[in-house]
């Protein structure tokens, strides 16, 4: 039965007919797979169950049994909400939610009225001179990398080539990052087909791939899954058994296990995390352009979440998301080889150079964005400012490293808790929306974490060794014969 099958169009004939069928916050919770999926939007009940054709992807079910009407707010273009009127089944009875008291719903309300000031305002509109020039002037560190090659035979030109092609890639990634939010352009094609040029062609990175990871991370950063095979979490974090980001996560696994221990390997793993953190990161984009293949060509997915949407779904664009990614590999072997003229060995240590940089650079930014703050359960999840505030690190200057610098290698991520709070705000213009943001918070008594690279780097390996230093005094004690 598709789309809640007929139950939901028994509910749906109710609520057409003129009489208003009412439902407790309870009843909602009751609703929170993807088979029997209800969600909240300003005290209104839908029922999205199997809806798969989400344009979005499978991230709407990260909000079943849940209001998701500020993370609706945040991913949708106004106008939105009509595509909504056909699932509707009735109206939330706001005495229910008991959960929330008034300070609560005051607070909401005033980061709703926050929101609409910073539309008025025209935060939302993206300058296309600014992008003009991004686009630029990453083309010119990709043509810059190619003639360093091209042109010379010299070792330190190809080694200088494969950090800046390294370089570029991460650069990409930001610009990929802004066209696939719609900071960019108000049609999303657009969007898409500009991140298709900036993701698939030039990073080798399917763009389905990414919305679809990208998108679940947005609607509940830093949310563990519920179990060790489930999907309703943080893919970002999904991280087990390579690294664990709290306790809970670290001891995970063991329900995998007849006997219900922790594995040598994860033993091993999570004991000297903190030391494997920067290894693991120069591999990331290995595992990224893996997925990514998988993800074009139809030969896996990277989630259960993925697959199923790709079996419901397929590939929003197969033919320029195949062609991307085939063209990208072509570029890139040409370019590795020296255009021909590199011995193997060589070859692939100008692509390693390159991949592994890439790998650094860009995971270094977003690690330091959500690695090391507050992990939060599912079930027991705030509401949707404080979840992006308090999972959310922003990056200042310091130690060195000027602002203006960060703000270049960060490409609008430095301002990640802006950034996550208002999704498809164009980059340029964090810088203002950052210091209302922090007005807000301040007046509410709402966590708001900021550091510069270096201490923020210490503060992920601290966060990771505490993690470690607790996993394995837990163990201990619950296995004193080891």
């Amino acid at each position: 039965m598709g789309k809640g099958g007929d139950a939901k169009i028994g509910r749906k004939a109710s609520a057409s007919s003129g009489k208003v069928q009412k439902y407790t916050w309870s009843e909602v919770k009751e609703h929170i797979t993807p088979e029997d999926a209800w969600v909240v939007y300003q005290n209104k009940v839908y029922d999205v169950s199997d809806w798969h054709e989400h344009p979005g992807g499978g991230v709407i079910f990260t909000h079943a049994g849940d209001d998701m009407t500020d993370i609706f707010a945040a991913f949708h273009a106004q106008g939105s909400q009509a595509m909504m009127k056909r699932f509707y089944i009735g109206d939330l009875i706001p005495e229910s939610v008991t959960h929330k008291d008034q300070r609560q719903l005051d607070f909401e309300k005033g980061y709703r009225d926050l929101r609409a000031k910073l539309v008025m305002m025209g935060m939302f509109k993206s300058s296309k001179l600014f992008y003009a020039y991004k686009c630029s002037f990453n083309m010119a560190m990709w043509a810059t990398a190619v003639a360093m090659v091209y042109y010379s035979d010299s070792f330190a030109a190809h080694l200088g080539s494969a950090l800046l092609l390294g370089m570029f890639w991460q650069q990409c990634g930001w610009l990929a990052h802004d066209f696939l939010h719609h900071q960019v352009f108000k049609q999303r094609k657009y969007g898409d087909l500009a991140g298709i040029f900036w993701g698939d062609l030039m990073q080798g990175y399917s763009m389905q791939w990414w919305k679809n990871k990208h998108n679940g991370h947005h609607a509940v950063p830093n949310l563990h899954n519920s179990t060790a095979v489930s999907q309703d979490g943080d893919p970002d974090i999904d991280t087990m058994p390579l690294l664990a980001w709290s306790l809970k996560q670290a001891q995970s696994f063991r329900e995998l296990r007849a006997d219900g221990k922790d594995s040598p390997f994860v033993k091993f793993m999570i004991r000297w995390q903190a030391f494997t953190y920067f290894p693991i990161l120069l591999l990331a984009r290995l595992s990224w352009l893996n997925e990514s293949f998988k993800t074009a060509y139809g030969l896996g997915a990277s989630t259960e979440n993925a697959k199923l949407e790709m079996q419901r779904k397929g590939l929003q664009y197969p033919f320029l998301e195949r062609a991307g990614v085939a063209m990208h590999w072509a570029w890139i072997i040409a370019l590795s080889s020296g255009f021909g003229r590199f011995s193997v060995a060589y070859s692939l240590m100008y692509f390693f150079t390159a991949t592994c940089s890439c790998g650094l650079f860009l995971a270094l930014v977003f690690g330091l964005g959500h690695n090391g703050m507050a992990t939060y359960d599912a079930s027991t999840r705030p509401d949707f400012w404080k979840l992006q505030v308090t999972t959310t690190r922003n990056i200042t200057g310091g130690h060195g490293f000027p602002q203006f610098f960060v703000d270049w290698l960060c490409g609008g991520l430095q301002y990640q808790v802006d950034h996550h709070l208002f999704p498809m705000m164009p980059r340029h213009n964090l810088a203002k929306c950052h210091k209302l943001v922090e007005s807000f918070c301040k007046e509410w008594g709402v966590q708001y974490h900021e550091a510069d690279l270096v201490d923020g780097t210490v503060e992920v390996l601290q966060h990771l060794q505490k993690v470690s230093d607790d996993f394995i005094v837990d163990m201990i004690k619950e296995f004193p014969a080891m």
